[in-house]
């Protein structure tokens, strides 16, 4: 005489899959109640249709998430030439694409000279947790910083940091490039405030902490903003690794010290031109995020 528990696999990944699509009752009665009526075959097949419904859902988060988080196209994990890094460093990368950090609310700094790579590392850690269906929000620091400061002058701050809420992980790249003016600064400091041990913060720089005096000014405020930041953090170096430019230049036969300094500075100059470019570039609405009932659609 056989006997079914609640403990078949079949109807433990049912009973799953309805609370995921948020039908927990279907999940939880339909295995038995097929059981009883001696359809136990069909419910493979029931478990298959779930799977689907449930794939095809998150797919259309992801999507969403994709066109929201204005992350680069294309820096993902599978075009970033991670055999330059120190595999420590790469085991911890792919070990935070798992976002277990993002439900601590912890964050993620990344240091390291020009052309190393840490941007595109934490694109692609970016893209990985959209993935996930975490969302992701890529910004120029420096950008957001002046986004920031409009909303502020226009009696708007509460609400754009309302708006920026929304995002499990907001990524700054390249904070420190531009020297802050003391306005710049207290709506950075505002920012790192309003996040702290709630939603991530994931940070590149080229400056070293002891150097952050040059964007907030006051020593205080620096303490302050360093503090929040650490507190709960992950911190990857990114020092010791040949940039790729330097390995470009060494490639055309040039020295390894000239080409870098040479495509170091060009390197900055599109950087600012490109940058100021960007920087009345619209945040997305809040709703561009998706909701579960339109995953639903």
């Amino acid at each position: 005489m056989s006997t079914h528990r609640n403990t078949d696999p079949s109807h433990e990944r049912l009973r799953q899959l309805g609370h995921d699509l948020r039908v927990p009752v279907v999940g939880e009665e339909l295995g038995p109640t097929l059981r009883a009526g001696g359809f136990d075959d069909a419910l493979p097949r029931v478990v298959e249709v779930f799977e689907r419904e449930h794939e095809g859902r998150h797919q259309r988060r992801v999507d969403r998430l994709r066109r929201a988080s204005q992350l680069p196209p294309g820096k993902t994990f599978g075009t970033f030439k991670h055999e330059r890094l120190p595999r420590p460093l790469w085991g911890k990368l792919r070990e935070l694409a798992t976002g277990g950090f993002i439900e601590r609310g912890a964050n993620v700094l990344a240091f390291g000279l020009p052309g190393v790579g840490k941007s595109h590392a934490i694109a692609a850690l970016g893209h990985a947790l959209v993935e996930r269906g975490i969302g992701v929000l890529w910004t120029p620091a420096f950008q957001l910083v002046q986004q920031l400061l409009a909303a502020k002058r226009d009696l708007r701050l509460p609400q754009m940091l309302k708006r920026l809420d929304v995002y499990d992980a907001l990524i700054l790249d390249d904070i420190g490039y531009i020297q802050q003016s003391p306005e710049e600064a207290e709506v950075l400091f505002t920012l790192m405030a309003e996040r702290y041990e709630r939603r991530s913060l994931i940070v590149t720089s080229n400056l070293v902490f002891s150097e952050w005096d040059r964007i907030f000014r006051s020593p205080m405020t620096t303490m302050a903003a360093i503090d929040r930041l650490v507190h709960h953090a992950v911190i990857l170096e990114f020092g010791g690794i040949t940039t790729f430019r330097g390995e470009a230049a060494k490639a055309r036969g040039q020295s390894t010290a000239a080409g870098e300094a040479e495509t170091s500075t060009g390197d900055t100059k599109r950087l600012a031109r490109r940058g100021l470019r960007r920087v009345g570039a619209p945040l997305p609405e809040a709703d561009a995020l998706p909701t579960e009932t339109e995953d639903e659609g």
